[in-house]
């Protein structure tokens, strides 16, 4: 059976070489308290985001009577849940998305060399752990944490490049790029004219 599962690089070896380099996040946590017959019982909710900073991040949430705990809980969670997005030349995003999760929402836009990274709080967790340099975000309405990061996952998953575009379509990559850039040149030549 460990044969088998170095065979297929799923040893135990390959998976600690995987966590080193995998980048995490605290976004939040939160003091809860359950009231028992003897008074107040406390405990701790951690929100947790991971990622290996070349396009892959997850997140995970985690509770637990210390605080340690809840963010090692999180951790794993967020460890097992880690979705990838393909990044345009590992540095932003492919094309602009919107998110919705309950009453938050996020937009996301692909930007220049030189940007930065223009987000805030738990949205900007997310895009740094994921590896993007060059982005803007904003969030409009709730301002919740776990809201936040669901709606900039949603955001996140509708992301695809041109390449995965193309295998859609049973076309080359060239023939997707350049149709767009032809478009647009027609689009051009006939405002031009008029």
């Amino acid at each position: 059976m460990a044969r088998r599962n170095e065979e297929r690089g799923g040893g135990r070896g390959r998976d600690e070489e995987r966590d080193s380099d995998i980048v995490e996040k605290l976004v939040h946590i939160n003091r809860v308290a359950a009231t028992v017959k003897g008074g107040r019982r406390f405990s701790f909710a951690a929100l947790m985001v991971v990622g290996d900073q070349k396009g892959r991040v997850g997140f995970g949430h985690g509770k637990a009577r210390e605080v340690p705990e809840a963010i090692r809980k999180a951790t794993e969670e967020a460890k097992k849940s880690m979705i990838r997005v393909p990044l345009r030349e590992s540095r932003t995003l492919h094309h602009d998305g919107a998110g919705r999760w309950g009453a938050g929402k996020v937009m996301v836009r692909s930007a220049p060399p030189g940007t930065g990274v223009i987000a805030g709080g738990p949205m900007r967790a997310v895009l740094e752990t994921l590896g993007v340099q060059d982005v803007v975000g904003k969030s409009v309405g709730s301002s919740n944490p776990y809201n936040m990061v669901r709606a900039t996952f949603e955001a996140l998953k509708v992301q695809s490049s041109p390449r995965q575009i193309a295998g859609k379509r049973g076309k080359k990559v060239s023939d997707v790029i350049g149709r767009r850039a032809d478009g647009a040149s027609a689009v051009a030549a006939s405002d031009a004219e008029g």
